[in-house]
């Protein structure tokens, strides 16, 4: 039995439908099997109902002064802004005090990774999922060139490639989920890294063909800039087209959302917003499909799967298929212009055939994804 301390910049408990806290709860979840664990985050909301048996330690965020410093700081030092928001002068403190303590840190994003202590001599894994770095640049890019967050992205980005930088130097293990990243990191700087994919904990089988489905559903943080940009685009530019022809069809986004994005797409035609969801379920009845129809895509997308475990039909964007190696072979519906989504869309809401043969390819891609299929070979090769 090992001794790990699980770091996190975000509560894992906190039923959050977000892909880094359900990877970090799983993984929570597995290692404590024949381990123990003790987890620290920042992010406290006190949802830790279920979890009453894990060692957990939660911090409050600082308050704005002292975090507006941190932000300060970190520029200062020419690091990512990210790493001041998401600082906490007592898990560092903490760290510091306790870390000989442990066989193992794990470190859930790199955000948590500022808290490697200096002279700790054991095993450390740092989960970074993606090349954050990557979004930013292409966010940056496809923003208005004289908006003022197109320059702080920008910047960011660069920050972001000097700490993943010595992010690869300073850790023992890293997990990347694309390949591709994975083959340009290891080229770059000669560091082995280890892949892994999301997973699901069930496949529902819940999707049914009807004419009168009227739903289409998009799952994810709104508060993340690409599913920002997605849901607004598809609001003010595609779902007006669909309803010209079928005025019922609705635009359902499940997830996290700020107070000013969820006032502005609520005045859209047939769009409805549903905040925190605890059940997915039944939120999912009648669905036509699951969008993933970001323009700038990297990463784990786990609406896809989400939608896949259910066997509701995907549309996502060539951007998106093209970035998520394991969903290549499953044939799913993407498109490559905004007219070729709109004919999809269709298609599944008029086709029977259609629909279900999607469905079906969904839910036989699905079964890949079991988490424990996912994960227990990773964590074979972090322990081990």
């Amino acid at each position: 039995m090992k001794k790990i301390l699980f770091i996190s910049p975000r509560n894992p408990f906190s039923g959050r439908y977000s892909g880094d806290v359900i990877r970090a709860k799983k993984f929570i979840y597995f290692l404590s099997r024949n381990n123990y664990v003790k987890v620290i985050s920042l992010d406290v909301q006190n949802s830790r109902k279920k979890e009453s048996k894990l060692n957990y330690e939660s911090f409050s965020h600082p308050d704005f002064i002292s975090k507006a410093y941190y932000i300060f700081c970190s520029l200062l030092k020419f690091k990512p802004l990210q790493l001041g928001y998401f600082y906490s002068a007592k898990i560092n403190e903490y760290v510091k005090n306790n870390h000989q303590n442990y066989d193992l840190i794990f470190f859930q994003s790199f955000r948590a990774a500022q808290y490697l202590p200096k002279n700790f001599k054991k095993k450390t894994i740092l989960d970074m999922a993606d090349l954050v770095s990557k979004n930013y640049e292409q966010t940056s890019k496809r923003l208005f060139f004289f908006n003022p967050i197109r320059i702080i992205y920008f910047i960011e980005s660069l920050l972001l490639k000097r700490y993943e930088k010595i992010c690869f130097s300073n850790f023992q293990k890293i997990l990347l989920h694309s390949k591709k990243e994975i083959n340009t990191v290891e080229k770059k700087y000669k560091k082995k890294i280890i892949q892994y994919s999301f997973g699901i904990d069930n496949i529902k089988k819940k999707y049914k063909f009807n004419a009168k489905n009227y739903k289409i559903i998009f799952i994810g943080n709104i508060k993340y800039v690409p599913n920002r940009n997605a849901c607004f685009e598809f609001a003010n530019k595609i779902l007006p087209l669909i309803c010209k022809i079928y005025p019922k069809i609705e635009f359902h986004i499940i997830g996290e959302i700020s107070k000013f994005d969820k006032f502005f797409l609520q005045q859209k035609q047939n769009v409805k917003i549903f905040n925190k969801v605890n059940n997915l379920e039944p939120y999912l009845n009648k669905a036509i499909c699951g969008l993933a129809n970001l323009k700038i895509s990297s990463g784990i997308q786990t609406k896809l799967l989400t939608y896949m475990s259910y066997g509701i039909p995907s549309v996502c964007s060539q951007q998106v298929f093209e970035s998520f190696d394991a969903i290549k072979e499953s044939k799913i519906n993407f498109y490559k212009n905004n007219e070729e989504m709109i004919k999809i869309i269709l298609k599944l809401k008029r086709n029977k055939n259609f629909s279900l043969s999607a469905s079906k390819r969904a839910l036989q891609t699905i079964k890949k994804f079991k988490w424990d299929k996912i994960i227990l070979p990773t964590l074979n090769k972090i322990l081990n």
